[in-house]
């Protein structure tokens, strides 16, 4: 028997923080690759802790639905999970590269395939551009639109903004927008002054978060002037500086994020290629509005 384990950051205040990673669970149990698809979260039950005791397999993939390689993924989770020997070495990363190295759960004795967070893998930049798909109802989006790619920044992390221009490179060089633009919450360049750096009237900004909360419902919305109060809502597109604004949410929220984290546990060894194209299939599927729904809708 095999497992997969998806762990995410949760949270005591917006009971919307896990929904992605439930939906994104669900996706995956359906197509039957694994024998067992369980979740995980630091802020909500079933926790980091327990959530071994919770798989009856021996062999266990863990993916966390993180954005980058952090205190999160390289501290919290593999003490949580009870990693016996871990070593942030065993990744071998530059920040970038973590893979999968695999260890032995010292309360349970299970088999653990320990994977890189799903932010870092090539298969979100896929998840990037699907976002601005979605968002502008239009499957061939990109000549006369720039992208900009949202992360939050800060100098406690700087794998955090590595994240960011890792994405925002490879979708530049796909050479299907006029402009690719890499911002932030908390470093230059800000978000706060997205039309700056785009000559395109339509930029479409795809903030690289898990979930929509505080920061992607709120935050960047005001400080893009699409609205004054969040509240209040605001339109997509939205009309700044001369430029239509198509604000996407959380790319998180993508239902082809299931695909990321089929990959990273295809690439540390679990025999799914079947079930990684099926879920490729299925969330690129459009429902009547010509629209793809996004995890949870």
């Amino acid at each position: 028997m095999q497992a997969l384990v998806i762990v995410a950051h949760g949270s005591h205040l917006n009971p919307d923080s896990s929904a992605p990673t439930h939906a994104h669970a669900d996706t995956i149990r359906e197509t039957g690759a694994f024998d067992e698809v369980k979740t995980g979260f630091w802020k909500e039950e079933p926790s980091l802790r327990e959530v071994l005791r919770t798989v009856e397999s021996e062999e266990v993939y863990v993916v966390p639905l993180f954005i980058s390689e952090g205190y999160f993924t390289e501290q919290v989770i593999p003490r949580e999970l009870r990693l016996s020997g871990w070593d942030v070495s065993a990744w071998d990363s530059d920040g970038l590269s973590a893979d999968t190295a695999t260890f032995t759960a010292e309360d349970t004795g299970q088999t653990v395939h320990y994977c890189g967070p799903a932010g870092t893998h090539e298969a979100m930049t896929d998840v990037l551009v699907r976002r601005a798909e979605t968002v502008t109802g239009d499957p061939d989006v990109g000549e006369g639109f720039g992208l900009a790619v949202v992360g939050h920044g800060t100098e406690r992390n700087e794998n955090s903004a590595k994240a960011i221009e890792y994405h925002a490179d490879r979708v530049r060089e796909m050479d299907r927008f006029d402009e690719v633009q890499a911002l932030y919450m908390d470093e230059e360049p800000e978000v706060d002054d997205v039309t700056d750096y785009f000559e395109s009237e339509d930029v479409v900004v795809v903030p690289l978060f898990i979930a929509d909360g505080f920061h992607t419902q709120e935050d960047i919305p005001e400080d893009m002037g699409l609205t004054d109060d969040y509240r209040t809502g605001y339109d997509v597109p939205a009309e700044v500086d001369g430029h239509r604004i198509w604000y996407a949410g959380a790319v998180g929220t993508e239902g082809l994020m299931a695909d990321v984290v089929l990959e990273r546990a295809a690439d540390a060894g679990a025999d799914i290629e079947s079930a990684i194209a099926t879920v490729r299939e299925k969330t690129r599927e459009t429902d009547a509005d010509g629209e793809t729904p996004a995890a949870g809708d």
